[in-house]
């Protein structure tokens, strides 16, 4: 198993999202999985090839997604193809998430893979969603990593995008329920869907709550964004300003990306 730690001396550490295809088990599923794989490595490739310093794969085309557990076949064919590309690219450490918040098929997977770390949507807390109420799933996800033995890391979102908290909840409150009761070793905060800039005001608030816990940009990071978090985020998960008009990751793009990220330190 690798491990990966976002706190990097070069800058921001990027990690670049790896967006499935539809999957089996999920309403758009093609019938055809060697090419979702073939995809998958043709943009991990890029990731690679552009100076990423890990990757995170997710069941992105899978949409509406399951409201609970994974379909048993989508867990299957996402563990295929995370093995695949862990052989193809093993010197990339690899993240697992399982959509919509399916933590305990995530780190099932990463497990079996090799993976270093898993996402988890919602970790603590309940939040409501697309999905309808998702609840947390730190207690399950404990209870596994003890039975599996596993260091593998857990990386949780707070105030996930695509959600809205149920009842009142304080951002400082929600990270410092992660960090310190939930398991999660680093901390992920977003904007409010796919590709929308997180604010950096809210990196301020829970820095100043939790000083030593790792933050990581969870969504909309581009060029003209990046600046932004520098010295306050450790890392961030880049996808949407990465691809080309094609829908695949460009690697020019990707290259110019972790050019801006070395240099933000």
């Amino acid at each position: 198993m690798s491990t990966f730690d976002p706190r990097s001396p070069r800058g921001l550490a990027l990690v670049g999202v790896l967006h499935l295809l539809a999957l089996p088990g999920s309403p758009e599923w093609a019938g055809d999985l060697a090419a979702v794989r073939d995809r998958a490595l043709f943009d991990a490739a890029a990731y690679a090839d552009g100076g990423m310093q890990a990757l995170i794969i997710e069941n992105f085309g899978d949409r509406p997604f399951s409201p609970g557990a994974a379909p048993p076949a989508t867990v299957a064919a996402l563990t295929v193809i995370a093995l695949a590309v862990k052989e193809r690219f093993g010197g990339l450490p690899l993240g697992i998430n399982v959509l919509r918040n399916d933590a305990r098929a995530a780190l099932a997977i990463a497990v079996a893979v090799g993976a270093a770390f898993i996402r988890v949507n919602v970790l603590v807390s309940a939040m409501v969603t697309d999905q309808g109420l998702l609840e947390g799933q730190a207690w399950d996800l404990a209870l596994d990593r003890r039975m599996l033995g596993t260091s593998i890391t857990v990386w949780g979102d707070v105030m996930v995008k695509h959600a809205a908290p149920l009842g009142a909840q304080r951002l400082e409150d929600q990270a410092t329920d992660a960090f310190e009761r939930g398991g999660a070793s680093a901390l992920i905060l977003s904007g409010s869907g796919t590709g929308k800039a997180a604010d950096p005001e809210d990196f301020r608030r829970v820095r100043r709550a939790l000083p030593d816990a790792p933050l990581v940009v969870g969504s909309g990071l581009s060029e003209q964004t990046l600046g932004d978090f520098a010295g306050l985020a450790d890392a961030a998960i880049v996808a949407t300003a990465l691809h080309g008009d094609d829908g695949c990751v460009d690697v020019a793009r990707v290259r110019r990306m972790v050019q801006l990220a070395e240099a933000s330190r």
